[in-house]
Protein backbone atom coordinates (compact mmCIF):
# COMPACT_ATOMS: atom_id res chain seq x y z
CA UNK A 1 0.00 0.00 0.00
CA UNK A 2 1.11 3.55 -0.64
CA UNK A 3 1.42 6.37 1.88
CA UNK A 4 -1.86 7.13 3.64
CA UNK A 5 -3.88 10.22 2.71
CA UNK A 6 -4.79 12.72 5.39
CA UNK A 7 -8.07 12.01 7.17
CA UNK A 8 -10.10 15.21 7.31
CA UNK A 9 -13.38 16.33 8.85
CA UNK A 10 -13.20 19.97 7.76
CA UNK A 11 -14.03 19.86 4.06
CA UNK A 12 -15.71 22.85 2.45
CA UNK A 13 -18.46 22.69 -0.15
CA UNK A 14 -16.20 24.45 -2.62
CA UNK A 15 -13.52 21.79 -2.20
CA UNK A 16 -15.99 18.95 -2.71
CA UNK A 17 -17.53 20.58 -5.78
CA UNK A 18 -14.02 21.02 -7.19
CA UNK A 19 -13.45 17.27 -6.85
CA UNK A 20 -16.69 16.55 -8.70
CA UNK A 21 -15.55 18.93 -11.46
CA UNK A 22 -12.23 17.17 -12.11
CA UNK A 23 -11.76 15.44 -15.47
CA UNK A 24 -13.13 11.94 -14.90
CA UNK A 25 -9.86 10.12 -15.51
CA UNK A 26 -7.98 12.43 -13.15
CA UNK A 27 -10.65 11.85 -10.51
CA UNK A 28 -10.42 8.08 -10.95
CA UNK A 29 -6.63 8.14 -10.66
CA UNK A 30 -6.79 10.13 -7.43
CA UNK A 31 -9.54 7.94 -5.99
CA UNK A 32 -7.76 4.68 -6.80
CA UNK A 33 -4.50 6.01 -5.33
CA UNK A 34 -6.26 6.90 -2.06
CA UNK A 35 -8.09 3.58 -2.11
CA UNK A 36 -4.83 1.63 -2.32
CA UNK A 37 -3.34 3.70 0.48
CA UNK A 38 -6.01 2.47 2.89
CA UNK A 39 -7.38 -0.83 1.58
CA UNK A 40 -6.17 -4.09 0.13
CA UNK A 41 -6.57 -3.70 -3.64
CA UNK A 42 -8.76 -6.04 -5.67
CA UNK A 43 -10.92 -7.08 -2.73
CA UNK A 44 -14.58 -6.53 -1.96
CA UNK A 45 -16.59 -6.92 1.24
CA UNK A 46 -19.73 -9.01 0.69
CA UNK A 47 -22.97 -8.20 2.54
CA UNK A 48 -26.40 -9.78 2.29
CA UNK A 49 -29.58 -7.85 3.14
CA UNK A 50 -32.77 -9.50 4.42
CA UNK A 51 -36.12 -7.81 4.95
CA UNK A 52 -37.20 -9.14 8.33
CA UNK A 53 -40.40 -7.05 8.40
CA UNK A 54 -41.87 -5.79 5.14
CA UNK A 55 -44.35 -3.08 4.18
CA UNK A 56 -46.82 -0.78 5.96
CA UNK A 57 -44.20 1.81 6.88
CA UNK A 58 -45.86 5.11 7.93
CA UNK A 59 -43.09 7.27 6.43
CA UNK A 60 -43.52 8.99 3.06
CA UNK A 61 -40.04 8.51 1.54
CA UNK A 62 -40.73 9.17 -2.15
CA UNK A 63 -38.46 6.35 -3.33
CA UNK A 64 -39.74 3.58 -1.06
CA UNK A 65 -42.19 0.85 -2.17
CA UNK A 66 -42.77 -0.12 1.46
CA UNK A 67 -44.55 3.11 2.38
CA UNK A 68 -48.19 2.58 3.33
CA UNK A 69 -48.97 5.76 1.41
CA UNK A 70 -48.20 4.30 -2.03
CA UNK A 71 -49.82 1.51 -4.03
CA UNK A 72 -46.82 -0.53 -5.15
CA UNK A 73 -48.08 -4.08 -4.72
CA UNK A 74 -45.89 -4.67 -1.67
CA UNK A 75 -47.93 -6.44 0.99
CA UNK A 76 -47.61 -6.26 4.73
CA UNK A 77 -45.47 -9.01 6.25
CA UNK A 78 -45.03 -9.45 9.98
CA UNK A 79 -41.66 -9.65 11.71
CA UNK A 80 -39.96 -12.92 10.83
CA UNK A 81 -39.33 -15.66 13.37
CA UNK A 82 -35.83 -15.83 14.81
CA UNK A 83 -35.11 -19.33 13.47
CA UNK A 84 -36.17 -18.32 9.95
CA UNK A 85 -33.72 -15.41 10.04
CA UNK A 86 -30.98 -17.74 11.25
CA UNK A 87 -31.61 -20.07 8.30
CA UNK A 88 -31.37 -17.15 5.87
CA UNK A 89 -28.11 -16.08 7.49
CA UNK A 90 -26.70 -19.59 7.11
CA UNK A 91 -27.53 -19.59 3.39
CA UNK A 92 -25.94 -16.15 2.96
CA UNK A 93 -22.81 -17.31 4.74
CA UNK A 94 -22.59 -20.43 2.58
CA UNK A 95 -22.85 -18.20 -0.51
CA UNK A 96 -19.87 -16.12 0.63
CA UNK A 97 -21.35 -13.19 2.57
CA UNK A 98 -19.42 -11.98 5.61
CA UNK A 99 -21.97 -9.43 6.85
CA UNK A 100 -25.68 -10.05 7.33
CA UNK A 101 -27.94 -7.01 7.34
CA UNK A 102 -31.49 -7.12 8.73
CA UNK A 103 -33.93 -4.47 7.55
CA UNK A 104 -37.38 -3.68 8.92
CA UNK A 105 -39.91 -1.16 7.63
CA UNK A 106 -40.35 0.89 10.80
CA UNK A 107 -40.46 4.54 11.64
CA UNK A 108 -38.86 3.28 14.84
CA UNK A 109 -39.10 -0.19 16.42
CA UNK A 110 -41.49 -0.99 19.27
CA UNK A 111 -40.02 -2.53 22.45
CA UNK A 112 -41.47 -6.01 21.80
CA UNK A 113 -40.14 -6.05 18.25
CA UNK A 114 -36.74 -4.79 19.32
CA UNK A 115 -36.43 -7.66 21.81
CA UNK A 116 -37.11 -10.14 19.01
CA UNK A 117 -34.60 -8.41 16.74
CA UNK A 118 -31.97 -8.56 19.48
CA UNK A 119 -32.53 -12.32 19.60
CA UNK A 120 -31.94 -12.43 15.83
CA UNK A 121 -28.73 -10.45 16.25
CA UNK A 122 -27.46 -12.91 18.84
CA UNK A 123 -28.23 -15.91 16.61
CA UNK A 124 -26.59 -14.41 13.51
CA UNK A 125 -23.56 -13.22 15.46
CA UNK A 126 -23.11 -16.72 16.86
CA UNK A 127 -22.61 -17.96 13.28
CA UNK A 128 -19.51 -15.77 12.95
CA UNK A 129 -21.11 -13.21 10.64
CA UNK A 130 -20.88 -9.47 11.13
CA UNK A 131 -24.33 -8.11 11.95
CA UNK A 132 -26.06 -4.98 10.71
CA UNK A 133 -29.59 -3.66 11.19
CA UNK A 134 -31.68 -0.88 9.70
CA UNK A 135 -34.84 -0.24 11.70
CA UNK A 136 -35.55 3.46 11.32
CA UNK A 137 -34.98 5.99 14.07
CA UNK A 138 -33.46 4.86 17.38
CA UNK A 139 -33.31 6.35 20.84
CA UNK A 140 -30.02 6.15 22.73
CA UNK A 141 -31.54 3.40 24.89
CA UNK A 142 -32.53 1.33 21.85
CA UNK A 143 -29.09 1.72 20.34
CA UNK A 144 -27.50 0.46 23.56
CA UNK A 145 -29.89 -2.50 23.64
CA UNK A 146 -28.81 -3.51 20.14
CA UNK A 147 -25.15 -3.05 21.04
CA UNK A 148 -25.57 -5.24 24.10
CA UNK A 149 -27.12 -7.94 21.88
CA UNK A 150 -23.94 -7.97 19.79
CA UNK A 151 -24.92 -5.79 16.81
CA UNK A 152 -21.88 -4.56 14.89
CA UNK A 153 -23.29 -1.99 12.43
CA UNK A 154 -26.37 0.20 12.21
CA UNK A 155 -27.54 1.54 8.85
CA UNK A 156 -29.33 4.88 8.71
CA UNK A 157 -28.89 6.74 5.43
CA UNK A 158 -29.10 10.50 5.07
CA UNK A 159 -30.39 9.90 1.51
CA UNK A 160 -29.57 13.36 0.12
CA UNK A 161 -28.58 16.89 1.10
CA UNK A 162 -30.35 18.71 3.90
CA UNK A 163 -31.53 21.32 1.39
CA UNK A 164 -33.18 18.77 -0.93
CA UNK A 165 -34.38 16.43 1.83
CA UNK A 166 -37.84 18.00 2.14
CA UNK A 167 -38.54 17.19 -1.52
CA UNK A 168 -38.15 13.48 -0.72
CA UNK A 169 -39.36 13.02 2.87
CA UNK A 170 -41.68 15.08 5.06
CA UNK A 171 -42.48 12.68 7.91
CA UNK A 172 -39.13 13.08 9.66
CA UNK A 173 -36.47 15.73 9.58
CA UNK A 174 -32.85 15.68 8.58
CA UNK A 175 -32.00 16.38 12.21
CA UNK A 176 -33.95 13.26 13.22
CA UNK A 177 -31.57 11.25 11.08
CA UNK A 178 -28.51 12.95 12.50
CA UNK A 179 -29.80 12.36 16.03
CA UNK A 180 -30.10 8.62 15.32
CA UNK A 181 -26.55 8.55 13.98
CA UNK A 182 -25.36 10.25 17.15
CA UNK A 183 -27.23 7.74 19.33
CA UNK A 184 -25.70 4.86 17.38
CA UNK A 185 -22.18 6.26 17.77
CA UNK A 186 -22.61 6.91 21.48
CA UNK A 187 -23.71 3.29 21.95
CA UNK A 188 -20.45 2.11 20.40
CA UNK A 189 -21.95 0.77 17.18
CA UNK A 190 -20.31 1.16 13.79
CA UNK A 191 -22.18 3.34 11.32
CA UNK A 192 -23.38 2.51 7.84
CA UNK A 193 -24.64 5.71 6.20
CA UNK A 194 -24.86 6.94 2.64
CA UNK A 195 -27.38 8.19 0.14
CA UNK A 196 -29.27 7.80 -3.13
CA UNK A 197 -28.30 9.21 -6.50
CA UNK A 198 -30.98 9.94 -9.10
CA UNK A 199 -33.90 11.41 -7.14
CA UNK A 200 -33.83 14.71 -9.03
CA UNK A 201 -31.15 16.25 -6.84
CA UNK A 202 -28.58 18.67 -8.22
CA UNK A 203 -24.83 18.16 -8.46
CA UNK A 204 -24.52 20.50 -5.47
CA UNK A 205 -26.92 18.29 -3.47
CA UNK A 206 -24.66 15.30 -4.12
CA UNK A 207 -21.64 17.29 -3.01
CA UNK A 208 -23.48 18.49 0.11
CA UNK A 209 -24.53 14.95 1.04
CA UNK A 210 -20.97 13.66 0.88
CA UNK A 211 -19.70 16.77 2.66
CA UNK A 212 -22.10 16.13 5.56
CA UNK A 213 -20.91 12.52 5.86
CA UNK A 214 -17.23 13.45 5.60
CA UNK A 215 -17.51 16.16 8.24
CA UNK A 216 -19.15 13.95 10.86
CA UNK A 217 -16.93 13.61 13.96
CA UNK A 218 -16.14 10.05 12.80
CA UNK A 219 -16.56 8.84 9.24
CA UNK A 220 -19.13 6.06 8.69
CA UNK A 221 -17.36 2.72 8.47
CA UNK A 222 -19.62 1.86 5.51
CA UNK A 223 -20.90 4.37 2.95
CA UNK A 224 -23.58 2.92 0.62
CA UNK A 225 -23.92 4.77 -2.68
CA UNK A 226 -27.31 3.80 -4.12
CA UNK A 227 -28.74 4.52 -7.54
CA UNK A 228 -32.49 5.09 -7.38
CA UNK A 229 -34.47 1.95 -8.16
CA UNK A 230 -37.68 3.27 -9.70
CA UNK A 231 -40.73 1.36 -8.47
CA UNK A 232 -44.15 1.91 -10.09
CA UNK A 233 -46.50 3.57 -7.63
CA UNK A 234 -43.85 5.64 -5.88
CA UNK A 235 -43.65 9.40 -6.55
CA UNK A 236 -40.16 9.04 -8.05
CA UNK A 237 -41.19 6.50 -10.65
CA UNK A 238 -40.38 8.07 -14.01
CA UNK A 239 -37.58 10.30 -12.70
CA UNK A 240 -34.82 11.11 -15.16
CA UNK A 241 -32.07 8.50 -15.18
CA UNK A 242 -28.58 9.32 -13.91
CA UNK A 243 -25.64 9.70 -16.27
CA UNK A 244 -23.49 6.65 -15.43
CA UNK A 245 -20.37 8.78 -15.23
CA UNK A 246 -22.07 11.05 -12.68
CA UNK A 247 -22.70 7.98 -10.53
CA UNK A 248 -19.05 6.97 -10.83
CA UNK A 249 -18.05 10.49 -9.79
CA UNK A 250 -20.11 10.17 -6.59
CA UNK A 251 -18.34 6.91 -5.74
CA UNK A 252 -14.92 8.42 -6.40
CA UNK A 253 -15.56 11.56 -4.36
CA UNK A 254 -16.87 9.44 -1.47
CA UNK A 255 -13.60 7.50 -1.57
CA UNK A 256 -11.52 10.68 -1.53
CA UNK A 257 -13.43 12.27 1.34
CA UNK A 258 -13.61 9.13 3.50
CA UNK A 259 -10.45 7.15 2.74
CA UNK A 260 -10.82 4.46 5.41
CA UNK A 261 -14.52 3.74 4.88
CA UNK A 262 -15.90 0.87 2.87
CA UNK A 263 -17.73 2.48 -0.04
CA UNK A 264 -20.57 0.16 -0.96
CA UNK A 265 -21.92 -0.19 -4.47
CA UNK A 266 -25.45 -0.71 -3.30
CA UNK A 267 -28.98 -0.50 -4.77
CA UNK A 268 -29.33 -0.15 -8.51
CA UNK A 269 -26.75 -2.71 -9.58
CA UNK A 270 -29.35 -4.76 -11.47
CA UNK A 271 -29.56 -2.00 -14.08
CA UNK A 272 -25.79 -1.41 -14.21
CA UNK A 273 -23.61 -2.91 -16.91
CA UNK A 274 -20.60 -4.95 -15.91
CA UNK A 275 -18.45 -2.16 -17.34
CA UNK A 276 -20.09 0.48 -15.14
CA UNK A 277 -19.61 -1.67 -12.04
CA UNK A 278 -15.95 -2.12 -12.98
CA UNK A 279 -15.56 1.67 -13.17
CA UNK A 280 -17.13 1.95 -9.72
CA UNK A 281 -14.59 -0.51 -8.32
CA UNK A 282 -11.84 1.53 -9.98
CA UNK A 283 -13.33 4.62 -8.32
CA UNK A 284 -12.89 3.02 -4.91
CA UNK A 285 -16.00 0.96 -4.24
CA UNK A 286 -15.01 -2.08 -2.19
CA UNK A 287 -18.27 -3.45 -0.82
CA UNK A 288 -21.41 -4.84 -2.46
CA UNK A 289 -24.74 -6.27 -1.43
CA UNK A 290 -24.64 -9.89 -2.47
CA UNK A 291 -27.78 -11.91 -3.12
CA UNK A 292 -30.87 -11.79 -5.27
CA UNK A 293 -32.92 -9.25 -3.34
CA UNK A 294 -32.49 -5.93 -1.53
CA UNK A 295 -35.43 -5.68 0.87
CA UNK A 296 -38.09 -5.60 -1.87
CA UNK A 297 -36.15 -4.77 -5.06
CA UNK A 298 -33.95 -6.95 -7.25
CA UNK A 299 -30.20 -7.47 -7.10
CA UNK A 300 -27.84 -9.33 -9.44
CA UNK A 301 -27.83 -13.07 -8.73
CA UNK A 302 -24.86 -14.51 -6.88
CA UNK A 303 -23.63 -16.54 -9.87
CA UNK A 304 -23.39 -13.40 -12.02
CA UNK A 305 -21.55 -11.56 -9.25
CA UNK A 306 -19.05 -14.39 -8.85
CA UNK A 307 -18.35 -14.41 -12.58
CA UNK A 308 -18.01 -10.62 -12.75
CA UNK A 309 -15.59 -10.49 -9.82
CA UNK A 310 -13.57 -13.35 -11.32
CA UNK A 311 -13.33 -11.52 -14.65
CA UNK A 312 -12.03 -8.44 -12.81
CA UNK A 313 -9.64 -10.38 -10.59
CA UNK A 314 -11.44 -9.19 -7.46
CA UNK A 315 -11.82 -11.55 -4.50
CA UNK A 316 -13.97 -11.37 -1.35
CA UNK A 317 -12.23 -9.82 1.65
CA UNK A 318 -12.38 -13.07 3.61
CA UNK A 319 -10.65 -14.92 0.77
CA UNK A 320 -8.07 -12.15 0.50
CA UNK A 321 -7.33 -12.45 4.23
CA UNK A 322 -6.92 -16.20 3.93
CA UNK A 323 -4.65 -15.76 0.92
CA UNK A 324 -2.55 -13.17 2.79
CA UNK A 325 -2.26 -15.38 5.86
CA UNK A 326 -1.22 -18.31 3.71
CA UNK A 327 1.47 -16.20 2.04
CA UNK A 328 2.72 -15.03 5.44
CA UNK A 329 2.83 -18.60 6.69
CA UNK A 330 4.83 -19.70 3.65
CA UNK A 331 7.32 -16.91 4.28
CA UNK A 332 7.63 -17.87 7.96
CA UNK A 333 8.09 -21.57 7.12
CA UNK A 334 9.92 -21.80 3.79
CA UNK A 335 10.16 -25.20 2.17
Amino acid sequence: MTRSAQIRHDWTLEEVEALFALPLLDLLLRAQSVHRAHHEPNTVQMSTLLSIKTGACPEDCAYCPQSVRYDTGIGREALMEVEAVRECALRAQAAGATRFCMGAAYRSPKPKDLRAICAMVREVSALGLETCATLGMLTPEQARELKDAGLDFYNHNLDTSEEFYGEIITTRTYQDRLDTLEAVREAGLKVCCGGIIGMGESARDRAQLLLTLANLPQHPESVPINELVQVPGTPLHGAASVDPFDFVRAVAVARLLMPCSHVRLSAGRTAMSDELQALCFLAGANSIFYGEKLLTTGNPDTDHDRKLLARLGIVPEAAATTRSEAATGAADHPA
